[in-house]
């Protein structure tokens, strides 16, 4: 059963969709709009069970969020779109393109992972092991210090307690439901049918969703640029949006010319 997601709609021109991850936000992307409303009408949502979303009643998958996101595009009367995504959000657009392959412009994976190996696996289950074991909260600084550099940490602690709120604010068994998802999807075995132009950009220094396995998902799509972005972790919206929309800009514009 779909969720009738809570969304926001700015500026003119062709239709983007913004995907955020696990515990976040649609206000995730609020500086990104800001330099793409000119040129793009930008739509962005909370996933089902974040922010304003209505919280299912009953566990969900990587197919319901796909289903979510097919639903809000329906309703809004969009033919067709960019999508782009971030962390599990650059998993949710992928999937999307590979259901509805006809709706799709254009592709951004934005810090997000495929060809895990056995250890990439392992690392990122031992962290939601961990989260099951002692509590969500008692590992918000092991997951910030995924997500930011030590020097944003030190510079910004209001947007580093910020997005820790985010997460709290999250039902636990959704933040739980949505990190099994990111953990257990593998895109590998079909990335290569994903036909039309993809942007990735990753952090230098992302762990979880790291450069090497940035390459090989670009090597894998048939049209794809990768940019990896130095000094930076996950969280590259919060951290360094003012370095990611230039990038993202472009890319935008040059599909649509």
């Amino acid at each position: 059963m779909t969720i009738d997601c809570a969304y926001t709609i700015e500026g003119q021109g062709p239709a983007l969709f913004l995907i955020h991850g696990i515990g976040a936000r649609r206000a995730t992307f609020a500086e990104l709009v800001e330099g793409l409303k000119d040129r793009f009408t930008c739509i962005r949502y909370d996933l089902r069970g974040h922010g304003e979303s209505p919280t299912p009643d009953t566990p969900f998958s990587l197919h319901d969020l796909v289903d979510d996101l097919e639903a809000l595009r329906s309703a809004l009367g969009v033919e067709y779109a960019h999508f782009a995504g971030h962390s599990l959000g650059g998993m949710i657009g992928p999937a999307y393109a590979k259901r509805y392959p006809e709706r799709v412009l254009s592709l951004g994976l934005w810090s997000t992972a495929a060809f895990r190996t056995p250890d990439d696996s392992a690392k990122v289950n031992a962290v939601v092991s961990a989260m099951r074991e002692k509590g969500i909260s008692q590992v918000l600084d092991t997951l910030s210090a995924r997500w930011f550099t030590d020097e944003f940490i030190a510079e910004r602690p209001d947007l580093i307690e910020k997005r820790k709120q985010q997460v709290i604010d999250t039902p636990a068994d959704v933040f739980l439901n949505v990190f099994d998802i990111y953990a257990q999807t593998e895109m590998a075995p079909w990335l290569h049918e994903i036909s039309v132009p993809c942007q990735l950009v990753t952090g230098a220094q992302d762990g979880g969703c790291n450069p090497r396995l940035n390459r090989e998902m670009a090597d894998a799509l048939p049209n794809a640029e990768l940019v990896i972005l130095d000094h930076l972790k996950h969280a590259i919206f919060i951290e360094a949006t003012e370095r990611v929309l230039p990038i993202v800009r472009e890319f935008l514009i040059k599909q649509d010319d």
